[in-house]
């Protein structure tokens, strides 16, 4: 079964109704109907989290966060094994990457997924470098 990977501008664009929501969307009515396997790493779900805070507020963004651990076909990746350890650290060290970006590509890489995506800027020197499919939900601006 295909694997996906959100970053969490999937679903910031997916909250804030941007470009690229319909393709989130997509993947979410894909994966409730098992047809595709759909995680995010709890790193990048903080991003999400911290983002509806600043936006919504504390208690806004909590309902948020419940949902989506509740209610979206979303399998939330909490641990973070030896191997995605080293393969972030070798990212981290090699390029000016965030942290979660390092644990959403190092977990992708492990797990064979296709990282789901708008973050053109950090991300696609990543995907000429490395091999790992990228599903980019709008063009760079």
């Amino acid at each position: 079964m295909p694997e996906y990977i959100l970053d969490a501008c999937a679903l910031l664009a997916l909250f804030n109704d941007e470009a690229g929501a319909d393709i989130v969307d997509g993947l979410l009515n894909q994966a409730k109907n098992n047809e595709i396997n759909l995680t995010m790493n709890a790193a990048n779900l903080i991003e999400v989290y911290y983002d509806r805070i600043r936006v919504a507020g504390q208690e806004k963004a909590d309902t948020i966060i419940q949902n989506i651990y509740d209610n979206f076909p979303i399998s939330i990746i909490e641990t973070i094994n030896p191997a995605i350890v080293r393969e972030a650290s070798r990212l981290k060290a090699s390029g000016k990457m965030s942290f979660a970006d390092t644990i959403l590509v190092a977990t992708a890489h492990y797990n064979g997924s296709t990282i789901v995506t708008c973050d053109h800027v950090e991300l696609e020197p990543i995907e000429k470098q490395e091999n790992i499919p990228f599903l980019w939900i709008r063009p760079q601006f």
